[in-house]
C-alpha cells in the first residue's frame, strides 16, 4: 500500500520522491563529468574523462532504453557541457585540450570550434544565446561571441575563480571564488557591482533559480546559501551534506534544490523551508547534477568504480515513475 504525501509546513503535499526509481546509462569508457540538459528536456549531453561528449535521447515515460550518440574530436577530458538555451540542438563543450567546441545534435557533427589559452574547465551560455563565457584553471574567463564563435574578451583574475554564470537577464555575471567569496560583476562591461562574503571557505559551485529570484551557492564549508538576487542578501542555508559541496541544481519550477558532495547521498530539500525532504543515495563523490527544465528528473555522475576499481562510465537520472 502506498504511503500518503508528507505534508509541507503550509499544508500542501510534498511529492512522493521515496516512489520514484534511478536508472542507469552507461556508455562512456571512463568518469562521466558532467550531465546537462537540453532547453525541451528531451535529450541529455554527458561529458567525460574518456575525451568524448554523448547525447542521449531519454525516453521520459516509457523504457528505460536509451538511444545515444557519440561526439568525437576532443584530445582531452570534457570536464563540462552546456547547451543552447534557445536552440535545442546546439550544445557546447568545454575540454582540457584547450578547445571549445559547438555541436549539432541532430548530426553529432562539431560546427564550430576556437582554441583559447589553457585548460576550461568551466562553461556557460548567457540566457539569450549570444554568448558563452568559459572559464580555465589559470582562473582566466573568455567570452565568446557565438555567432562569429570567436573570443570577444578575456580577463585574468588574481584569485581562484570555481565556477561562472549570468543570471536569468544576463545583466549580472556572478562568479564564484577561492576566497569564500561571491564575485557579481556587472554585463557586458564585468565591473564588479558587490563582492559577498559568502562562506568561510572556498565557494566551489553557483546555480541560477529559474525564476530569477535566486541564486545559490555551495561551499567547501559544506554548507549551499540561498541569496535572493534583488537585496543581494543570503536568505537561508542548507545543512544536510558533511563535506565541500561539488555541484547544486534547482529544479524547473525553483521549488526544490539538489546539492551533492563526497556524502553518499544527494540532498533535495525545500526552497522556502530549507527542510531537507529526500536523500537518493549514491555509491561515490559527486561531479555533477541537474534538474530537467520540464520535469522533476534528475541526472547525476558521480566517480562510480567497478568491482575492479576501474571508472564505470555512467551517469544516473532519478525520478522515473518505474525502474
Amino acid at each position: 500500500m502506498e504511503e500518503s504525501a508528507v505534508a509541507t509546513s503550509n499544508g500542501s503535499p510534498s511529492p512522493p520522491f521515496k516512489h520514484l526509481h534511478t536508472r542507469e546509462y552507461l556508455g562512456h569508457k571512463k568518469k562521466v563529468h558532467s550531465v546537462a540538459w537540453n532547453c525541451t528536456g528531451k535529450r541529455l549531453a554527458s561529458g567525460s574523462v574518456d575525451q568524448t561528449a554523448r547525447i542521449w535521447h531519454i525516453e521520459l515515460h516509457g523504457s528505460n532504453k536509451a538511444k545515444d550518440m557519440e561526439l568525437k574530436g576532443h584530445t582531452d577530458s570534457v570536464d563540462q557541457l552546456c547547451w543552447d538555451p534557445k536552440h535545442a540542438d546546439l550544445l557546447a563543450t568545454a575540454s582540457g585540450d584547450k578547445t571549445v567546441r559547438l555541436w549539432d545534435a541532430r548530426t553529432g557533427k562539431c560546427s564550430q570550434q576556437v582554441e583559447l589559452s589553457g585548460e576550461n574547465i568551466n562553461i556557460t551560455f548567457k540566457p539569450d544565446g549570444s554568448h558563452i563565457a568559459v572559464g580555465n584553471r589559470d582562473d582566466e574567463l573568455t567570452i565568446i561571441d557565438v555567432r562569429k564563435f570567436k573570443a570577444i574578451h578575456k580577463r585574468k583574475f588574481g584569485y581562484e575563480v570555481n565556477e561562472i554564470a549570468w543570471n536569468t537577464t544576463g545583466e549580472l555575471f556572478f562568479l564564484t571564488t577561492g576566497n569564500g567569496t561571491v564575485e557579481v560583476l556587472a554585463y557586458p562591461s564585468l565591473q564588479t557591482l558587490h563582492t559577498l562574503v559568502a562562506h568561510t571557505a572556498g565557494c566551489y559551485c553557483i546555480a541560477i533559480d529559474p525564476s530569477g529570484k535566486y541564486f545559490a551557492v555551495g561551499s567547501a564549508d559544506a554548507l549551499v546559501s540561498l541569496w535572493d538576487v534583488s537585496e543581494m542578501l543570503c536568505a537561508r542555508t542548507f545543512t544536510k551534506l558533511e563535506w565541500p559541496v561539488r555541484t547544486i541544481s534547482f529544479n524547473y519550477d525553483g521549488q526544490y534544490i539538489a546539492s551533492a558532495s563526497e556524502d553518499l547521498f544527494i540532498d533535495i530539500s525545500e526552497v522556502e523551508t530549507g527542510r531537507s525532504i529526500y536523500q537518493i543515495p549514491c555509491r561515490a563523490a559527486m561531479n555533477s547534477v541537474e534538474w530537467n527544465p520540464k520535469y522533476n528528473l534528475l541526472a547525476f555522475a558521480a566517480d562510480d568504480k567497478n568491482k575492479y576499481q576501474a571508472d564505470e562510465g555512467v551517469f544516473r537520472v532519478f525520478g522515473f515513475e518505474s525502474p
